[in-house]
């Protein structure tokens, strides 16, 4: 461990510093130090951050390897009275609080008049999916309705171009845009998520990051033979000629739902247009209470509204 700081003030005199024990194991916060003081007992609103490269001497090393905590005399033990929020650890996120705002999801619906979810829809290459998730977002606008296309090609031009399309890549662009979704839902969007997703592991992870019923699993349900013959952007004849590896349907696998929402499929040989899909998902969604909230957000609900 890194030696105590000595804090003083931007004039010079020594500032009486406490030691403050965020967690077990504090992690390095890079030119940052964390003190508190007080010419009596400490309080919450007497916490504060400084950057050490302007208000410190920081003596003894490196700034940036120095520890959260800040003494004067080197003794260990946290300040009486002191509060602190706990922080979390979240995969490689270290010392992370979740910050809650006035505005909740229940507000947002209220306003838009309709209730966040996430439309997955999954399937083989040229089944149909953006196709149909395309078609139901005109239809929701057309009534009023927030929705937004999270389509497969698209995000792997910003958010997901540095992944591939190896098991592993594709795990990830998966992951991502399941925690994307999530984040237009809690926004009160209809938030409808074309990707062909292939592994059932996947798709139960992002499942399992909603609320219950709030995940709406939709498989295109389209013969492999059906898909290649659209082919609509020749993926299927580069595949077969070896030009693409790792192709799902061709040489990579698709696991099939096995309890999705809603299935399209054909019905005696006849697959149903986008519109007649639309239609029966604008039911599904009626159905289940996602395009009505009711008790519409005034801003008489809130002190100060601009």
């Amino acid at each position: 461990m890194s030696p105590p700081l000595s804090c003083n003030t931007q004039d010079g005199r020594p500032r009486r510093s406490l030691k403050i024990d965020l967690v077990n194991s504090y992690e390095q916060w890079p030119g940052r130090c964390v003190a508190a003081w007080s010419s009596g007992s400490a309080r919450h609103d007497e916490v504060k951050q400084e950057t050490m490269a302007e208000e410190r001497d920081c003596r003894n090393g490196d700034a940036s390897k120095a520890p959260l905590a800040c003494t004067e005399d080197g003794s260990n033990g946290s300040i009486s009275g002191l509060i602190l929020p706990p922080l979390m650890t979240i995969g490689k996120s270290t010392n992370i609080l979740w910050q809650g705002c006035m505005v909740k999801r229940e507000d947002r619906q209220r306003m838009l008049n309709q209730k966040g979810c996430v439309i997955w829809i999954t399937g083989l290459s040229g089944s149909g999916k953006s196709t149909l998730a395309c078609t139901l977002d005109h239809a929701l606008l057309q009534r009023g309705k927030l929705s937004y296309v999270l389509d497969g090609d698209n995000v792997r031009h910003g958010l997901n171009n540095n992944l591939g399309f190896s098991a592993e890549d594709r795990a990830e662009n998966i992951r991502r845009v399941g925690e994307v979704a999530k984040l237009f839902a809690d926004a009160g969007v209809i938030c409808i998520a074309s990707f062909i997703s292939p592994y059932k592991r996947d798709r139960d992870a992002c499942r399992k990051l909603m609320a219950p019923g709030d995940f709406i699993e939709v498989y295109m349900d389209v013969a492999l033979d059906v898909c290649e013959q659209r082919d609509s952007k020749g993926l299927y004849k580069l595949a077969r000629a070896g030009k693409i590896k790792g192709f799902t349907g061709v040489d990579d696998p698709y696991e099939s739902p096995q309890e999705p929402e809603i299935v399209m499929k054909a019905v005696n040989g006849v697959y149903a247009t986008p519109q007649e899909m639309t239609v029966q998902m604008l039911a599904y969604l009626e159905d289940n209470g996602f395009l009505t909230v009711g008790n519409r957000l005034r801003c008489s609900h809130f002190p100060i509204c601009w």
